[in-house]
């Protein structure tokens, strides 16, 4: 078993006090049969209320409502997980070979069906071109290794550049830049899946790795991919390779806008926005270490 402490800590900064609209919250790590939530904490300024639910994807939600005005609004989170076997050895799962085109099951296809539309509808074509270049060859005993292949396609092409822009970029940018965050390129491996009538998802979540252990990470994201008798498997085109121990999702939705980590809106002007900082610090911690999680 593998224990693990997440920090995540954002700040918003304003020119003068305002007044804030609702906002909501994807933070909490999803819990399963591979991951659970030991220890949480959730700190909001300023003085505010806070509910919670579930959402349609089963992702757990915070809708916050700010009852005070201020110059800053402010998120401090910290979770301690618990995952368990088999991703605390990281073993991979036992290799089946999925026929592609993959063929869902009927009482699959309706909720398989809402993960096929693309995100982007104009892109479809520009999408369908590029794969015919960059992968004209493709398996039709293995859909899993043809959706592994392109995801190290689209690690190869696409540069990694953290933005700070709201939103994300449609595949054809991503494309045609040639450079896209961690959320560009989920959403371009998401949609080029689709294309090839494949169900994905977009995941949102925290990435274990040195920048967060320096305390100097953002939040992450990646796709998933459903595959008949494999259920969903995740793949991080940042990293080129299969989701891991290191990944721990947040959110999931058939869409990027549908797991932005905090989103929201404030009563002002642009020019009232002044700057926002993330910080998400990751820990391995020991049975001793737990208890000091709060």
């Amino acid at each position: 078993m593998a224990t693990l402490r997440i920090e995540h800590h954002t700040i918003y900064r304003y020119a003068r006090a305002l007044e804030f609209g609702r906002h909501r919250l994807v933070l909490r790590p999803r819990e399963g049969h591979d991951v659970r939530v030991v220890q949480m904490s959730l700190d909001i300024f300023p003085a505010h209320r806070v509910n919670w639910s579930r959402d349609v994807f089963g992702n757990s939600i915070a809708v916050v409502d700010f009852t005070e005005q201020a110059e800053r609004l402010e998120f401090r989170s910290e979770f301690v997980v618990q995952r368990t076997l088999p991703f605390a050895a990281e073993e991979p799962h036992a290799r089946q070979h999925v026929p592609f085109p993959v063929v869902y099951d009927p009482l699959e296809q309706t909720i398989a069906a809402a993960y096929q539309h693309s995100s982007y509808p104009d892109d479809v074509d520009p999408l369908r071109a590029w794969l015919e270049e960059v992968l004209p060859d493709r398996d039709p005993t293995d859909a899993e290794g043809t959706f592994a292949k392109l995801c190290v396609i689209v690690n190869e092409q696409i540069k990694y550049l953290r933005r700070s822009e709201k939103g994300v970029q449609t595949p054809e940018q991503t494309l045609r830049l040639g450079t896209g965050s961690c959320r560009d390129m989920a959403t371009l491996l998401m949609d080029a899946a689709r294309v090839l009538g494949l169900a994905a998802r977009f995941a949102s979540g925290y990435l274990d790795c040195a920048a967060s252990i320096a305390g100097r990470a953002s939040t992450h994201a990646w796709t998933e991919v459903y595959l008949p008798l494999l259920g969903w498997c995740g793949y991080d085109p940042t990293l080129g390779e299969a989701t891991s121990l290191k990944h721990v999702v947040t959110g999931v939705s058939n869409h990027p806008r549908g797991v932005m980590p905090i989103s929201g809106m404030f009563h002002g002007t642009a020019a009232d926005y002044l700057e926002m900082s993330v910080a998400v610090k990751t820990e391995t911690v020991t049975g001793d270490d737990r208890s000091s999680a709060t």
